[in-house]
């Protein structure tokens, strides 16, 4: 399972003094950029490759607090792909220091071509990349995003 270890900062918290429904959707984006720089896919790869994570869906559960300062761990997951990879699922659990569950967020994009802005199908090395990532156990296969040439 890839994991990182992150830190709820000051900028992290909302009027009530815990974690903001922002700040762990920044900390799952945080986390996917890690994974990818670490897989060789860092911010300048994608732009020479002219191509780009898309979001196009957030899904974000909460189930604890996360207080100011607090360690977090966010775990990275494969919940579903496209064969050719053009469109994905991720989970990432956003852990307390003492291992339970705060939040889920479960992500729906896609690889997105920076000029044609349309989604593409990856490179096969980002394609795999991808694959390394641990599926999770309702893990789907997705329709394409790439449509036929008629």
């Amino acid at each position: 399972m890839f994991e990182r270890k992150l830190m709820a900062g000051w900028g992290d918290m909302d009027f009530n003094s815990h974690m903001a429904n922002t700040a762990f959707l920044n900390k799952v984006g945080d986390t996917r950029m890690l994974f990818l720089t670490e897989q060789g896919f860092s911010v300048q790869e994608l732009m020479r490759l002219n191509i780009g994570p898309v979001v196009m869906k957030d899904d974000l559960s909460y189930f604890k607090e996360v207080l100011l300062l607090e360690e977090i761990t966010v775990t990275l997951a494969l919940a579903g792909m496209s064969t050719d990879g053009s469109r994905w699922h991720l989970r990432s659990d956003i852990l307390r220091p003492d291992g339970k569950l705060a939040a889920r967020v479960n992500s729906a994009g896609g690889w997105l071509d920076l000029s044609a802005r349309k989604l593409i199908a990856p490179p096969a090395n980002l394609l795999a990349a991808w694959h390394s990532l641990q599926q999770t156990e309702d893990f789907q296969e997705l329709p394409s995003s790439i449509r036929a040439a008629n």
